[in-house]
């Protein structure tokens, strides 16, 4: 496969993931990162990087609005219930295996 190809196939991958993500809004980001150690916030954090290596001027709230699919404290005040305290505790206890995004 020719680099443009996979190229072109990872961002299809990416953008069926973001669409997943967006009609999935019941999933919430604590349990997503208690279970997988990435959520919308670390996928945004990569999409601003990508975007700074590439010299494109892009802000957290640009990235947060490309993930999420509407301005973040919308999606916040429509979507995002109080973490409880066991999803706190494990939220704690899952931090080794957190993403680790340079520089964000």
């Amino acid at each position: 496969m020719d680099k443009q190809t996979q190229t072109e196939l990872e961002a299809a991958a990416f953008r069926g993931l973001i669409a997943h993500l967006q009609e999935r809004t019941d999933a919430q980001n604590i349990d997503i990162m208690n279970l997988a150690g990435f959520c919308r916030n670390c996928l945004s954090k990569w999409y601003l990087a990508a975007a700074e290596k590439r010299g494109v001027a892009l802000s957290y709230d640009q990235a947060l609005e490309a993930v999420y699919g509407m301005p973040y404290d919308q999606w916040k005040a429509e979507h995002q219930r109080p973490a409880s305290d066991d999803q706190k505790a494990r939220f704690q206890e899952t931090k080794p295996i957190h993403a680790k995004i340079s520089g964000h």
